[in-house]
């Protein structure tokens, strides 16, 4: 069972290299963030005649989380990342396929930094892992996969010193994401390449795609009963390459069925 994230920044503009993707490497699962459309807006149709199925959380020009099934409909778990009724944005979703509960996180970028944004996304996080907790403790085997915002270590980004003010490097947020691991959540993607980091973003500015001066932000968690059926794990670097791109690569993990 392949179970993927990609942060296609915006599902319309950015059909055609998906549509691509899916159609090359045929992922069970696909957690989209950053869809920047309403769920009426989602090419639900076209993506349909692909053979997936999708459980949409939208919301118009911003945001927007999606998770897709091949030949198969999520079963809807929540809409929203618990502990704040007032959030509105469309940062989260959960679903169930095939006996795995997958959860879609777009995590708040925090920018600038310090400020109001960074302490949102610190507050987002906060939720975020409580809620992770509970899943832990189901038991059940979980992955939750998206766009954290989050560089863990210095280790996942090119050697730039031009990043050090910025939200995804500061020590909040990395704590945050460390929290996660020491509760029990194995990275896949680190996981599958503990020494060399497999970037999944490469910004559209001073030619980072073609100097392969990227970081990994997106990430693939696995709770202890799904990583005992972990197989594999990857990015698929070209679809950063294709025209009219997204700025992240698609990231995988694949786990017995």
């Amino acid at each position: 069972m392949r179970i993927a994230t990609y942060n296609v920044n915006d599902v319309r503009k950015r059909f055609k290299p998906l549509s691509a993707w899916l159609e090359v490497t045929h992922p069970d699962v696909v957690c989209l963030q950053e869809l920047k459309c309403t769920e009426a807006a989602f090419p639900h149709d076209a993506l349909r005649t692909l053979g997936y199925h999708a459980l949409v959380v939208g919301q118009a020009s911003w945001n927007g989380v999606a998770i897709m099934a091949r030949d198969a409909k999520p079963v809807e778990i929540r809409r929203t990342l618990p502990g704040d009724p007032k959030d509105r944005q469309a940062r989260y979703v959960e679903a169930a396929v095939n006996g795995v509960v997958i959860g879609c996180c777009y995590m708040p970028n925090g920018n600038p930094q310090p400020g109001p944004k960074f302490d949102q996304k610190l507050d987002w996080f906060e939720r975020f892992n409580a809620h992770a907790g509970e899943l832990l403790a189901s038991g059940h085997p979980v992955v939750l996969a998206g766009d954290y915002n989050v560089v863990p270590s210095d280790a996942d980004i090119y050697a730039t010193k031009s990043f050090r003010s910025n939200a995804l490097l500061q020590p909040g947020p990395r704590a945050a994401y460390q929290a996660l691991l020491d509760e029990g959540w194995l990275d896949a993607l680190k996981k599958q390449s503990p020494e060399a980091s497999l970037f999944t973003f490469w910004s559209y500015m001073r030619n980072r795609w073609a100097r392969d001066a990227g970081m990994r932000i997106d990430h693939l968690l696995l709770s202890p009963k799904a990583a005992k059926r972990f197989k594999g794990a990857g990015v698929d670097r070209a679809v950063r390459g294709l025209v009219d791109t997204s700025d992240h690569a698609p990231a995988w993990v694949e786990i017995e069925n």
